[in-house]
């Protein structure tokens, strides 16, 4: 399965999902759109899943064309990337990200949903940028950090946003383990073939014992967070 922007491939039960618009891997409603589609041929396949990006950039987060836009386009994409990590969370598989470079805001949110997050060594940036360019931290983003985040990370990252390297990232809780940028993949594979030995059942039972409380609080902040993105587009719109 490939489209446009979202190439699909499985190998011995482990689906590897990989996002490569060119650019930044900006999540567009088109970029979304294929994420899901490949979520679910992975189910549909009972596939451990193996989510990646480009060359040096996992993801940029949302789409700034469409946000600039705003109107109904830029509330249904975030609708979909705010859910996104819900589905994520709650996929029956073993989701490993692997995690090719840069990532900012919703690249971060859905990184922070896998169950293993694989890091690349490198000059580069994770962060949930939100305040510094203006934005209340989204209550969804908020649940995001705080579920994987240690506790002095979490403040600087929502109320700072703080830039962390891969180095921090890993004491932060971010990332798993990091590797240098030709391990990653292999490691990621070579963990995906670990996680074969886990019983499925019990792994899905557990997963869901464990975030049935964060995806409820995920769904119920999604139309909080829609209606306050909503109110900010009227605010900028009016004129001064």
């Amino acid at each position: 399965m490939t489209s446009e922007f979202v190439q699909y491939s499985l190998q011995d039960r482990v689906a590897t999902i990989r996002i490569d618009d060119g650019k930044r891997n900006a999540l567009s409603p088109q970029v979304l759109h294929e994420i899901y589609a490949a979520l679910n041929r992975a189910e549909s396949d009972r596939a451990i899943v193996i989510m990646t990006g480009r060359e040096s950039v996992f993801s940029a987060g949302f789409d700034l064309h469409v946000m600039k836009r705003g109107g109904i386009d830029a509330l249904r994409m975030l609708r979909s990337g705010y859910a996104l990590t819900a589905r994520v969370l709650a996929y029956p598989y073993p989701v490993i990200v692997a995690c090719n470079g840069h990532t900012l805001a919703m690249g971060v949110f859905l990184m922070l949903s896998a169950d293993y997050v694989i890091g690349s060594r490198g000059d580069f940036k994770i962060a949930a940028n939100e305040v510094a360019i203006g934005m209340t931290m989204p209550r969804v983003a908020v649940a995001m950090l705080r579920h994987r985040l240690n506790p002095a990370a979490f403040q600087r990252a929502v109320t700072l946003s703080n830039y962390f390297d891969v180095e921090s990232a890993l004491s932060a809780g971010i990332f798993d383990e990091l590797v240098d940028p030709v391990e990653l993949m292999p490691r990621s594979k070579t963990c995906a073939n670990k996680f074969k030995e886990l019983d499925p059942p019990a792994h899905r039972a557990s997963k869901r014992r464990i975030r049935a409380a964060l995806i409820r609080k995920i769904r119920l902040s999604i139309p909080l967070d829609l209606l306050d993105a909503a109110m900010m587009g009227l605010r900028r719109a009016r004129p001064r």
